[in-house]
């Protein structure tokens, strides 16, 4: 409780660029991102004081977003694909709010991240609804980044719909199930993607499936047939002898075409009936342990895993700042 009390109140600037980014103003939503984003040891301060701002406030922060995950591999058609189904469903729903994170690859040489895919999407007209933001992987494992993570403790109070589109996926690109409330796995017709996720034990992390660029009819009836097969070997679903690829949705496989608008309906409706599932602090749990993991190896997570177990309950009243010192504070009294 000590932690809690030391925070320092919101300084009225910040309050000021809460009270915009509410508004949606794009300005002040990139400054917070930034905020959130930053290494710096007095931006820790300040994130903790939004933090309990926003905490203290609950009837100016009505929002809780619904957090989507958009994996798969390079050239599957993410990009293209999120821009439509934007658009799409900014249609469907006239209030909707919608925040996009699209992760890059960053240069093993330099470091550096060219950010393309804000050149990919295009959703026509200026939209306030809609706020996008790229983000470097920074050579991070997991698909998603730390930077990712801090973005989604601030949007999630101000988006209906927070989607992350990352970097890639593998065996080692699968932290974004432990941010969002639904995943989906992107997927080029006929690629043989299938059989590659299957040996990488990739197929049982998605909730949902999308074969995209299914520009044909005969194109999208073999790819539903071969993705069905490969979940049937994961023993993730039954083959029956009626199955039809008119009625894929109803096994949470969506059939899509960016280029032709194809499925965008039936995945949009989808979306719209997904409420948030996942309680955030679990988020804030996988990334408080893969930090200590990285400084401290097991035998910091061995420490604050029991630490965890005797204040969970706790936990929600501190921000992820508060929870990160005394979980440091554990460490080094157990290293004198």
């Amino acid at each position: 409780m000590g932690d809690q009390a030391q925070t320092k109140p919101l300084e009225q600037a910040w309050v000021e660029k809460l009270t915009q980014a509410r508004s949606l103003k794009k300005w002040p939503l990139a400054k917070l991102i930034s905020l959130f984003e930053s290494k710096l040891p007095e931006s820790a301060a300040k994130r903790q004081a939004i933090h309990h701002y926003i905490r203290n406030n609950p009837d100016q922060f009505l929002r809780k977003a619904t957090i989507l995950g958009f994996t798969g591999t390079p050239g599957a058609g993410k990009s293209s694909l999120i821009a439509e189904l934007c658009r799409k469903l900014m249609t469907m729903d006239t209030n909707i709010t919608i925040a996009v994170l699209a992760i890059d690859p960053s240069s093993q040489v330099s470091g550096g991240s060219i950010l393309g895919d804000r050149t990919r999407m295009h959703y026509g007209k200026k939209e306030e609804r809609l706020f996008f933001r790229s983000q470097a992987s920074n050579l991070e494992l997991g698909g998603v980044t730390e930077a990712t993570f801090q973005a989604c403790r601030v949007l999630r109070h101000l988006f209906d719909y927070i989607i992350i589109e990352t970097v890639g996926i593998g065996q080692n690109e699968i932290d974004i199930q432990y941010m969002t409330d639904h995943t989906f796995l992107v997927m080029q017709p006929l690629a043989g993607d299938q059989i590659q996720f299957m040996k990488c034990g990739i197929m049982e992390i998605p909730d949902s499936f999308i074969v995209n660029k299914c520009d044909e009819e005969k194109l999208a009836r073999s790819s539903y047939h071969m993705l069905r097969s490969s979940l049937k070997q994961a023993k993730l679903v039954d083959l029956h002898a009626d199955d039809d690829y008119q009625q894929s949705a109803k096994d949470h496989i969506f059939l899509t075409s960016a280029l032709k608008g194809k499925g965008i309906d039936e995945l949009a409706n989808h979306i719209l009936a997904t409420k948030p599932i996942r309680p955030w602090q679990q988020a804030e749990t996988f990334y408080l342990k893969k930090s200590i993991q990285r400084r401290y190896g097991e035998f910091g997570l061995e420490l604050i895993t029991n630490r965890e177990s005797m204040q969970r309950e706790q936990d929600d009243v501190y921000s992820y700042e508060e929870q990160e010192q005394m979980a440091l504070r554990l460490i080094q009294s157990h290293l004198k």
